[in-house]
């Protein structure tokens, strides 16, 4: 005979369905992606930046117009909770930069995966950016959004008081009820962290409200100039922009993130002389045709790889290097020319791979 329940038993249940309901409606709150820093792709450091460029970590472009120079590059130095971080290093100072210098990092986001944000109507939701942040340098930063649809900005500041310490930050910045988000694959909107700028950036009133761009309104009052001194690093990590007030992190898988990663960017590592998995037909004695698959992308991307003379294709038992590739790509494959300067056999099956470990690859980018 089955026992009746006891009202505790009930009540366990009724706590256990909340509790579940309230996990669910919070799953997938963060807006960025690879917010804490563990999908780098490319590189787990590139040094020298001086430009606009993903040049490292996943979906975070580096953007630096100066003189000055830095590495960016994975770190073990974390807060609790969290296994990396982002490492800003300053090794070509600029003590006095032009007016037109920016120095930024900062996360594109699509259009179409922020209509939930209803801005430019009258219920447009406010979010909140929350993050973890070290410097050398103690003193005033400046964090936005800036949305390229309607041309429009929104700022704020915030203080590292003290140095080498790891500190944690939440602001919330109102909904725009004056922009627009295009429902498109398209940048819909932008996370930036400024660590330095010049003069034209600051020379007007700070934004702390949504108004159309103005670079003149950009930068708090006395931002910190991290290119300053070699001596200065600037760490961040566990980024979330989310609708709402300010919550925990959202924790993800790293092969979650990698997936998503790919969406906008994906390398075929051929480094170690590893098959490619890139197989085709000899078409001539110098040519083969074949193609790969990759991860759908968000548009049609630029495909583009390492020093081609280091790749090669198998075909009847020997190797022939390659001289050229040209590719063809929609936003889920890619058709690919490999030439050679001879020794195939038409009508047989050919694989390329690398002929050496010089960490070849082949990048398919389709970054915002």
């Amino acid at each position: 005979m089955t026992k009746a329940r006891e009202n505790s038993d009930y009540t366990g249940l009724a706590a256990d369905i909340a509790a579940g309901d309230t996990a669910a409606r919070a799953g997938r709150k963060n807006m960025l992606l690879n917010g804490d820093y563990t999908v780098w792709q490319r590189s787990a450091s590139a040094t020298a930046l001086t430009t606009d460029i993903y040049s490292s970590v996943d979906r975070w472009k580096t953007r630096v117009t100066d003189t000055s120079e830095f590495t960016v590059s994975k770190s073990s130095e974390s807060p609790s909770g969290f296994a990396s971080s982002c490492k800003w290093d300053c090794t070509t100072a600029n003590a006095s930069p032009s007016s037109g210098v920016s120095i930024i990092h900062e996360q594109r986001m699509e259009g179409q995966n922020l209509q939930h944000l209803q801005y430019g109507l009258a219920t447009a939701k406010s979010v909140t950016a929350s993050f973890w942040v070290r410097g050398t340098v103690t003193g005033v930063y400046t964090v936005g959004l800036y949305s390229p649809d309607g041309n429009r900005h929104i700022e704020s500041s915030y203080t590292i008081g003290s140095a080498n310490t790891w500190e944690h930050k939440t602001i919330t910045f109102a909904g725009d009820t004056g922009g627009t988000l295009n429902n498109d694959t398209g940048e819909g909107m932008r996370l930036w962290f400024w660590l330095g700028g010049g003069s034209g950036f600051s020379s007007g009133t700070h934004a702390t409200s949504w108004a159309a761009y103005s670079q003149a309104n950009v930068l708090a009052d006395s931002q910190v100039n991290l290119a300053s001194s070699t001596s200065n690093d600037w760490y961040i990590a566990g980024v979330q922009l989310e609708v709402g007030s300010g919550t925990d992190f959202e924790h993800r898988s790293y092969g979650e993130i990698l997936a998503d990663c790919q969406r906008y960017f994906e390398r075929f590592d051929y480094s170690g002389g590893g098959r490619s998995g890139l197989t085709g037909e000899c078409h001539s004695t110098s040519i083969m045709y074949g193609g790969f698959h990759f991860q759908p992308k968000r548009a049609t991307p630029s495909i583009s790889t390492s020093t081609v003379s280091n790749f090669r294709i198998l075909h009847a038992g020997s190797g022939t290097n390659v001289t050229g590739l040209a590719f063809n790509a929609n936003t889920m494959c890619a058709r690919v020319g490999v030439s050679t300067g001879g020794g195939l056999t038409a009508g047989r099956a050919g694989c390329m791979d690398s002929d050496n470990d010089n960490g070849q690859y082949i990048d398919i980018d389709a970054e915002l």
